[in-house]
């Protein structure tokens, strides 16, 4: 990315994104000198180049070093933070704070240049020699499959090349079974170099094998009455098959490809992703179809994977439940390729690892179906149970099958607003929210600009305006008496009850949670942990939340305007212009000369400056 006209000579930032992500400063040679994460890298990158800098002292040698920014975006904070740490320990930036004994990933190393092989976990360098299993994702994960190796193969667990002691004695772990001492000649140079072989068998994930051999080595034990044996094979059969248990998740080759497998039951469906990356399955997505069509769950799947891998990233292979007896996978597989930019194969694998994990995502979306399906019916009974409980409580004449909220929002007075949620079946309906800016009232009166609101939605509702159609079960007001009061006068006025369908008016008062209903000076007050409050605070607060979201995006432009439309030489594009280059206004008011001349005319520049600084 080439340097910029202004006089500065920083590097264009304009191109970079608003989102969570990764930045990457690069110097005239193209070398990594920084690595950064922010949850809006625009604005991150931006405060590197204002006058005081971010407060490092280190910035102002940084920021003029930098001859290119780039960036990787991601899609939130946490992954940010892994891509940060991964481009640190790749790249070792300069200004950049890392450990000088950066350690490597731990392994498993079967010493087998060794006579009479050892088995330990490893960080240091490689010794050509031997064996090395791994990366492990973590100290935990190489000593507990150390802990199942030591429980189940007899390998020596003295240190150094030789086995053994100095002394000559064996050691505590041949006494307890867990070595075979080949110190004193316990077993022959044949026999240890079979357990080390099971050991390897073991960490390459041949797992099975080692499972029907001592199975059947337990069963001939018992039938020779050697018990003691018998329950020692059945302790390492148990161990070995634990390990297979976890390991389903692995496959033995290196292997990167996505398994999409499907179930279908009627007209619902359930397709799930699994992402396998290096032979580990590293993700899984699970979606819910309609099947209004009856599709098999072959056709499910088919048609399911261009519209998914248009948003996702394509593998290099992706493994489907269909067979291609009609050609149906050759246009899926050309279009992915294309997407790709290189070869795709799509296909259904006969047997191995890949068949198994196909299989595993079969699996996963039938339990993934009947999960959804009770959770539900589950949800579909409480909300029912609660709904019914309601109609009850507050003395509704029908169940409250769609509620409304109001709550007002402003400051002192300005940029007054109403927010309007609803509630379908006890879920929130969120196509149906509405938004008002007050339009009668000045100054803060809430009582007022509530009577404005519900009095503009009976409007609308009386006209047939298909946007605030059916008649509400239930309007409730974030509010106590105050509130009730002043809307009450407006359903007389409009008619409720007559001209209008008759709609129960409750309001909820903050500070206890009380329950007030037109025309009962005594509150309703409802079981402090009962289903039916929640609902109706959980409305409540999302009323709250709509409203206070529309009110600061309207204080934030009338702040913006404030700020900048009084700048000298500053209209609509400029403004645009300044926003897309600093982001906010804080950061342009905070900008040097030199930066404001990079995106506003010499002239112009000095004046802004000059009145910003005044």
């Amino acid at each position: 990315m080439p340097r910029d006209d202004s006089p500065n000579g920083y590097p264009d930032r304009s191109h970079l994104p608003t989102s969570s992500g990764v930045y990457i400063f690069k110097d005239a040679n193209e070398k990594v000198i920084y690595v950064g994460k922010a949850n809006n890298i625009r604005s991150r990158v931006a405060s590197y180049f204002t006058k005081s800098g971010d407060g490092r002292p280190k910035i102002a040698e940084l920021r003029e070093r930098v001859a290119q920014i780039d960036f990787i975006s991601t899609s939130g904070e946490t992954e940010a933070l892994v891509l940060e740490a991964n481009l640190i320990k790749r790249q070792r930036p300069r200004f950049n704070a890392s450990l000088r004994d950066d350690k490597s990933y731990p392994y498993i190393v079967v010493t087998t240049g060794d006579e009479y092989p050892r088995v330990f976990a490893s960080r240091g360098a490689r010794d050509s020699r031997h064996r090395y299993f791994g990366p492990f994702p973590s100290a935990g994960s190489v000593h507990a499959t150390l802990d199942v190796l030591n429980k189940t193969f007899p390998f020596r667990k003295c240190r150094g090349p030789e086995p053994g002691r100095r002394s000559g004695v064996p050691c505590l772990n041949f006494h307890i079974g867990r070595s075979a001492a080949p110190c004193i000649g316990a077993v022959s140079k044949e026999e240890y170099d079979v357990i080390i072989a099971d050991v390897i068998a073991f960490l390459e994930g041949r797992v099975g094998g080692l499972i029907e051999e001592r199975e059947e080595k337990m069963k001939l034990a018992a039938s020779e009455m050697d018990f003691e044996r018998a329950a020692k094979l059945r302790d390492e059969l148990a161990a070995l098959q634990n390990v297979r248990e976890r390991q389903q998740a692995t496959i033995a080759s290196e292997d990167s490809f996505d398994a999409v497998g499907a179930h279908v039951e009627g007209e619902s469906a359930c397709v799930q992703i699994f992402a396998v990356r290096e032979g580990q399955v590293v993700n899984r997505d699970s979606f819910l179809l309609d099947n209004y069509g009856e599709e098999s769950a072959e056709s499910v799947a088919l048609s399911f994977v261009p519209q998914y891998y248009d948003t996702a990233s394509v593998p290099g292979e992706v493994l489907v439940q269909s067979e291609d007896g009609d050609g149906e996978l050759a246009p899926i597989s050309a279009h992915l390729s294309e997407l790709r930019g290189t070869k795709v194969s799509v296909h259904r694998p006969r047997r191995g690892d890949k068949r198994r994990i196909l299989e595993m995502a079969v699996r996963n979306s039938e339990m993934g179906l009947e999960y959804e399906r009770t959770l539900e019916e589950a949800r579909r009974n409480q909300v029912a149970s609660t709904l019914d409980g309601l109609m009850e409580e507050l003395a509704l004449p029908k169940l409250p099958l769609r509620i409304e909220c109001y709550d007002i929002s402003n400051t002192m007075g300005t940029n007054s607003v109403a927010s309007m949620v609803v509630f379908q079946g006890g879920r929130p309906a969120k196509s149906e929210y509405r938004r008002f800016k007050i339009k009668t009232v000045s100054g803060p009166d809430d009582f007022a600009s509530m009577a404005e609101v519900i009095r503009r939605r009976l409007e609308r509702l009386a006209e047939g305006d298909e946007k605030f159609m059916p008649a509400p079960d239930l309007i409730i007001l974030d509010g106590g008496k105050g509130q009730i009061s002043s809307v009450v006068p407006v359903f007389e006025e409009m008619n409720v009850g007559s001209v209008l369908p008759d709609i129960p008016l409750r309001s909820l008062a903050k500070r206890d949670e009380e329950v007030f209903e037109p025309g009962r000076p005594e509150p309703v007050i409802l079981a402090r942990n009962s289903p039916e409050l929640r609902l109706i605070q959980r409305v409540r607060d999302e009323a709250h939340r709509f409203a206070n979201t529309y009110h600061q995006k309207l204080r934030g432009n009338a702040m913006t305007a404030s700020v900048l439309d009084e700048l000298p030489g500053v209209g609509p594009a400029r403004k645009k212009k300044i926003l897309e280059r600093f982001g906010t206004p804080d950061a342009f008011m905070n900008a040097s000369l030199e930066e404001i001349e990079s995106v506003l005319p010499g002239r112009v520049a000095r004046q802004v400056h000059s009145r910003i600084h005044r």
